[in-house]
């Protein structure tokens, strides 16, 4: 919910401008993206969510990704940085990483929206829909998953048939979700690498990180009962607002009352 937050945020506000002017299929793909996104940095977990939505698949990927994220973190850590093995909250918790797929995604998508398209949508909605629905469906479920996914992929695709969605709004989509995901890990108690691999401190994979009195518990009170419905109203009400401006709602008046 929360790259679905951002992108609503950043399509809302940049509306008024040439480059925001999206239209209402491009920012539904972009939302779909951005909401997947959201989960994509966690792929160097092996036991997070992400690794379980199309099995051993995801799985195999996501055990590749680990290694790989901690190979760069031995390599290029201090000798402030703390010594573990640095394969979650890693390479895939970076700017970097979020600029490279951005950029990837835009690439991919401007060579061929035939093929390239509906492949992105149904991995991305495969992760916005296990992410959803994690504590609705069995852990192992990649059945369910894989079946939702189509059928958001195939309303997509149909819908957008018409009209080829921007290249560039799905790279910033991207781009989007996965900065959205390492806001939420900054405000936890382990903060989050953002910055890699510029020094701070003395340490290349410095955490990035409010006060410790504005941090949450993974997965907490203040998580689940605050900070979830919080972000899930306001995804919703700036997702409206974002597709008024569109052209898609124009029915919606009363959107116009947003501060934005």
């Amino acid at each position: 919910m929360s790259g679905l937050l951002a992108w609503s945020a950043v399509t809302a506000l940049a509306s008024s401008h040439p480059i925001g002017q999206l239209s209402p299929q491009s920012w539904a793909v972009g939302a779909v993206l951005a909401t997947g996104a959201a989960l994509l940095p966690d792929l160097d977990h092996p036991g997070s969510t992400i690794s379980r939505t199309f099995g051993a698949l995801s799985s195999g990927l996501s055990a590749g990704i680990n290694a790989l994220s901690g190979f760069v973190y031995r390599t290029t850590r201090t000798k402030k940085d703390s010594k573990r093995d640095g394969g979650h909250r890693g390479l895939t918790h970076t700017l970097v990483f979020a600029l490279f797929a951005a950029v990837f995604t835009t690439a991919v998508v401007q060579n061929s929206q035939k093929w390239a398209l509906p492949v992105l949508m149904f991995v991305f909605a495969g992760l916005a829909v296990r992410g959803i629905m994690n504590d609705w469906c069995p852990k192992q479920d990649a059945l369910l998953i894989t079946v939702v996914s189509a059928g958001i992929t195939w309303a997509m695709i149909a819908w957008t048939s018409q009209s080829n969605a921007s290249a560039a709004a799905c790279g910033i989509a991207v781009g989007v979700g996965c900065f959205a995901h390492y806001i939420g890990d900054a405000i936890t108690e382990q903060g989050c690498p953002i910055l890699w691999p510029v020094p701070i401190m003395g340490k290349t994979w410095f955490p990035v990180a409010p006060p410790k009195i504005m941090r949450m518990k993974t997965g907490g009170v203040v998580e689940m009962a605050i900070v979830g419905p919080v972000v899930t109203i306001l995804s919703v009400w700036l997702g409206l607002a974002a597709l008024q401006a569109t052209g898609a709602l124009p029915f919606l008046d009363w959107v116009d009352l947003l501060p934005i």
